[in-house]
């Protein structure tokens, strides 16, 4: 080693942020360990740099004795003492044993350190920049297919788009710029691990985010977010400013600002609904775009049962179920649909049946009253007789 390498420590330390002593002390180790294999050495050694030379020197602890057995772990006191006067037998000293090529073999290995922990170093930065964007978006340009997971390019690494997390009406191609959702990273030898995501529910939050400025600065909240990736999605959202019509803002003006989120998601198509606290009017919100006529709520089951014209009521459940199936996840409601006529015919029985009980407890009650002089004047003579007994 050389001043030419602490000098280039001194510049990796202020380019890549890596501590010039971290490097000392893990070149030391290093060349410890090429010590003992190209030396054959098992003698306890240790090696030490010379921040101000760049000096190396191998030192080797020796029990100072009186007289010597093993000169590999022993050394004389006569000659221990030529080195250090007040040392006494008994007592260990360091001896330089560096090797006459040392300086070689030494310049050799440091170089391959200081190049494993740059990058060690660039691996931990490039993790800490995307460990930070979990949970965000980023944008990513289609890289290559591995089997069928996609990887996306994001200019210093790359990231995955695994089968699970690819929106099943999309098609992607080499070059094809795609808006991301982070979902996890992690680290590795081979640097970061990028899992990113198109079907997340955050991911239309974010995008929403991104094209309405009334949410970036905290007047309109997404409160729910519901969605089947690639086919419908429903939106909760509600407003801290009264002036503010939540609904509208997500809109934009001639509906540019969903268009565009809609755009971003290959066509999906997006329900924007209104948040209330009250739940009759939040589950009545969330089945749009159906009519609702009545909301019959059940806290302690959380279910809903909902009245819709009869008309409405293909437009209520949707397609497969899907308008009621995002309703529920939206609000966190289990939900019965019912078409009003059938609505009506259940109570119209309900009631019917509630006035056949009636009808039969009053002819009970009747019959318990109506009982006839004789039997009263029987009751009366057993009392008699049960007296005169007595």
């Amino acid at each position: 080693m050389n001043l030419d390498l602490l000098n280039a420590l001194d510049d990796i330390e202020k380019d890549k942020g890596i501590s010039k002593e971290v490097l000392l002390e893990a070149i030391e180790v290093a060349l410890l360990s090429a010590y003992k294999k190209d030396f054959g050495s098992k003698e306890n050694v240790s090696v030490e740099i010379d921040e101000e030379s760049g000096e190396v020197m191998v030192f080797s602890r020796k029990k100072v004795v009186e007289e010597v057995k093993n000169d590999r772990y022993e050394i004389p006191a006569d000659e221990a003492k030529r080195i250090d006067s007040e040392i006494e037998v008994g007592d260990y000293l360091d001896v330089e044993v560096t090797p006459e090529n040392f300086g070689r073999i030494a310049a050799q290995t440091a170089k391959q350190v200081v190049m494993q922990r740059i990058r060690e170093a660039e691996r931990d930065v490039l993790y800490e920049e995307y460990k930070r964007k979990e949970g965000e978006i980023i944008t990513g340009t289609i890289q290559r297919f591995h089997k069928d997971n996609v990887l996306i390019d994001m200019g210093k690494t790359e990231a995955l788009l695994p089968v699970s997390e690819q929106m099943p009406n999309e098609e992607y191609r080499v070059g094809s710029r795609l808006k991301l959702y982070v979902v996890e990273v992690s680290s590795t030898t081979k640097g970061p691990r990028i899992l990113v995501s198109r079907t997340h529910p955050a991911l239309l939050k974010r995008l929403f985010e991104v094209e309405v400025p009334e949410i970036f600065d905290g007047i309109v909240e997404i409160r729910s977010v519901a969605r089947e990736a690639g086919f419908r999605s429903k939106i909760a959202v509600s407003s801290y400013d009264d002036k503010v019509d939540p609904v509208g803002a997500c809109v934009g003006p001639q509906g540019m600002r969903v268009q565009s989120v809609v755009e971003q998601l290959n066509g999906e198509k997006i329900d924007i609904v209104q948040y209330s606290e009250d739940p009759k009017n939040y589950v009545s919100n969330a089945l749009n775009p159906a009519e609702v006529i009545d909301v019959i709520n059940d806290e302690e089951e959380q279910s809903a049962k909902v009245i819709v014209p009869d008309f409405q009521l293909s437009l209520a459940i949707g397609k497969e179920g899907q308008n009621a199936r995002l309703a529920a996840k939206l609000t966190g409601w289990k939900i019965d649909i019912k078409k009003e006529s059938e609505f009506e015919e259940s109570e119209s029985e309900e009631t019917d049946e509630k006035s056949e009980e009636s009808e039969v407890i009053e002819e009970v009650d009747v019959e318990q009253t109506d009982e006839s002089p004789d039997q009263k004047e029987d009751i009366v003579d057993n009392e008699d007789e049960v007296e005169t007994d007595k």
